[in-house]
C-alpha cells in the first residue's frame, strides 16, 4: 500500500512568478551595480549597425550572470528568465537566441573593445579594496588549449601542438588572488609565444593603470623564453623569471657550475635535489647578462630515466634580486596559474567556445573572464573565503620538465573557487515578496552559510567607487 507521503502523490506545476533561481546572484549583481559594469559595457562597446548592436550592457550582463550561475553555453542564458530571477539582477535578461545574435555581431576589433571594459573594471574593483595597492605583485602568464570538435569553428579547426583541434588563448593572472588581468584568444595552431611580447606589455600597462604601484614580477614557463618578452619586461621596469629552454648553450653553462656550488633543497628523496646558479647571456651577444638558476633532481630510483642519467636539470633565467634557493622555489609557484585556468574552464563557461565565429568566441572569452573576476571580487570584498590547506603528501617531481611544483601551503590555496562560491552563496533559490511598498528576497531557512552571506552583502553594499 502506497504511503500518503509518497512523492507520487505530489503535484508539480510551473506557475510561480516570484520564485528566484540562483537567488544568491544578488551578491554579484549588487557588486556589479556598485562597480558600474553594465554602464562600462554600454560606454566602450560599439557594434555599429550589426544585428546585435542594441542594449549591449543588458546582453553582456546576461552572459556574465549566466556564467556565474553555472551556464556554459548560450542556451543556458534562458535559465535567468525563470520566475522573478531578473528582478534580483538589476538588468534586463535577454533570450538565448538574442544573445547568440549579439555574440555573432562581434568582430575581432569589437572584441578588443572589451579590453577597455576589463581594464576599467579592474581599476574600479582594485580601488574599492580588492587590489594590491603598493604591495608587490606577481603576474603569471600562460597559455591553454581549449579543445573543440568538428571543423567549422573559425580559428579552432586546426590542430594545436597537443594534436587536438581547438583554440590556444593567452592568460595573465595575479598569483596571490587569481584575478585574470588580461586574456587574448588565438587560433589553435598558434605557438605559445606568438604575440607574447605585446601581450606582456599590455598586461603590465593595465595592471599599473589599475593602481598597482608596487614592484611587479612576471613569471612564465619555457613557451615564453623569448628575447622580446624579456625586453618588454626591462622596458616596463618589471623583474622576471622564465623557464629556460634546454639547448646546447644552456647545457654548457650548467656543465660549468662547480660541484661545490650546489646547495641541497627539501625534497621527498634524501639528497634528491640541489640548486646552483651561474651567469648567462640569452638571446644574442647584445642581450644583457642574467642569472641562470638551475635545479637538479635525481630520477626516481628504479625508473627508466635513472638507467641513463644521474640528474635531470631544470633552469630559469631571471634578473631578480634575492637568494638562489628562494628565487628558484618562488618560480615553481608559477604553477598556481593552472588553478586559475582550471577555474575558468570548469568554474565558468570556458570548457568550450560555443560559436563558429571567431569574434563571438573572443567576446565569450572576455565575458567569462569578467565573470571569473566578479566571483573573485565578490568573495574578497565580501570577506568570504576558506582556510589554507596543508596537504600531508610530499612534493612529487612533475612528469614534464617545464611544469613547476607547488609547495604545500603556498599562496593560491586560500582562494575560494567559483564552484565553491556558487554552491555556498549563489545557488540558493529564493522568493520575492512585497509588503508596505518594500520588496524582500526570502532565502531558505537554515541555509548553512546564511550568516556569511548577510555579512558579505553588507560589506559589498558599502563599496563606493568614484567614477
Amino acid at each position: 500500500m502506497a504511503s500518503s507521503h509518497s512523492l507520487d502523490a505530489m503535484d508539480v506545476t510551473f506557475d510561480d512568478k516570484h520564485t528566484v533561481t540562483d537567488a544568491g546572484l544578488f551578491l554579484t549583481a549588487t557588486l556589479a551595480q556598485h562597480l558600474g559594469l553594465r554602464d562600462l559595457c554600454d560606454e566602450h562597446v560599439d557594434l555599429g549597425d550589426a544585428d546585435g548592436h542594441a542594449n549591449v550592457g543588458h546582453k553582456a550582463m546576461t552572459v556574465i550572470h549566466s556564467a556565474l550561475a553555472g551556464g556554459d553555453s548560450i542556451d543556458d542564458c534562458d535559465d535567468l528568465r525563470a520566475g522573478g530571477t531578473a528582478r534580483v539582477l538589476g538588468h534586463g535578461v535577454l533570450a538565448s537566441s538574442t544573445i547568440g545574435t549579439f555574440l555573432r555581431s562581434f568582430t575581432w576589433g569589437h572584441a578588443r573593445q572589451l579590453d577597455k571594459v576589463t581594464g576599467e573594471l579592474l581599476g574600479r574593483a582594485w580601488a574599492a579594496g580588492a587590489g594590491p595597492g603598493d604591495d608587490p605583485v606577481t603576474i603569471d602568464i600562460d597559455s591553454s588549449i581549449h579543445e573543440t570538435y568538428g571543423v567549422k569553428k573559425h580559428g579552432g579547426a586546426k590542430f594545436t601542438h597537443t594534436k587536438v583541434r581547438g583554440y590556444h588563448p593567452l592568460y595573465a593572472h595575479i598569483a596571490d588572488t587569481g584575478d585574470v588581468v588580461h586574456c587574448r584568444l588565438r587560433g589553435g595552431n598558434a605557438n605559445t609565444g606568438r604575440g607574447a611580447a605585446g601581450f606582456v606589455t599590455e598586461t603590465i600597462g593595465r595592471v599599473r593603470a589599475a593602481g598597482a604601484s608596487g614592484p611587479i614580477t612576471l613569471r612564465a614557463d619555457s613557451g615564453f623564453y623569448i628575447g622580446k618578452v624579456t625586453a618588454a619586461c626591462r622596458k616596463a621596469g618589471v623583474a622576471y623569471s622564465i623557464t629556460a629552454k634546454m639547448n646546447k648553450a644552456i647545457r654548457a653553462a650548467i656543465d660549468g657550475i662547480d660541484d661545490d656550488a650546489w646547495e641541497p633543497i627539501p625534497y621527498w628523496l634524501d639528497d634528491g635535489a640541489d640548486v646552483a646558479e651561474t651567469t648567462y647571456r640569452p638571446f644574442g651577444k647584445k642581450a644583457p647578462e642574467v642569472r641562470l638558476i638551475v635545479r637538479r633532481v635525481r630520477p626516481t630510483p628504479g625508473s627508466q630515466l635513472a638507467l641513463f642519467v644521474d640528474w635531470s636539470y631544470h633552469a630559469i633565467i631571471t634578473d631578480r634580486d634575492g637568494d638562489t634557493v628562494g628565487l628558484e622555489a618562488d618560480h615553481r609557484r608559477h604553477a598556481v596559474v593552472e588553478d586559475t585556468i582550471r577555474d575558468l574552464k570548469y568554474g565558468v563557461g570556458l570548457n568550450h567556445l560555443p560559436s563558429g565565429v571567431f569574434g563571438a568566441n573572443a567576446a565569450w572569452l572576455a565575458f567569462q573572464t569578467i565573470a571569473h573576476n566578479m566571483a573573485r571580487w565578490t568573495a574578497r570584498l565580501g570577506g568570504l573565503g576558506q582556510p589554507p590547506t596543508q596537504p600531508d603528501e610530499p612534493v612529487v617531481e612533475p612528469d614534464e620538465p617545464d611544469e613547476p611544483v607547488v609547495e604545500p601551503g603556498e599562496p593560491g590555496n586560500t582562494i575560494i573557487e567559483t564552484g565553491t562560491l556558487r554552491r555556498r552563496y549563489l545557488r540558493p533559490a529564493g522568493r520575492i515578496t512585497r509588503s508596505g511598498g518594500k520588496k524582500t528576497l526570502h532565502l531558505p531557512l537554515n541555509w548553512p552559510w546564511a550568516e556569511q552571506f548577510e555579512a558579505a552583502l553588507a560589506q559589498i553594499r558599502s563599496v563606493v567607487v568614484v567614477i
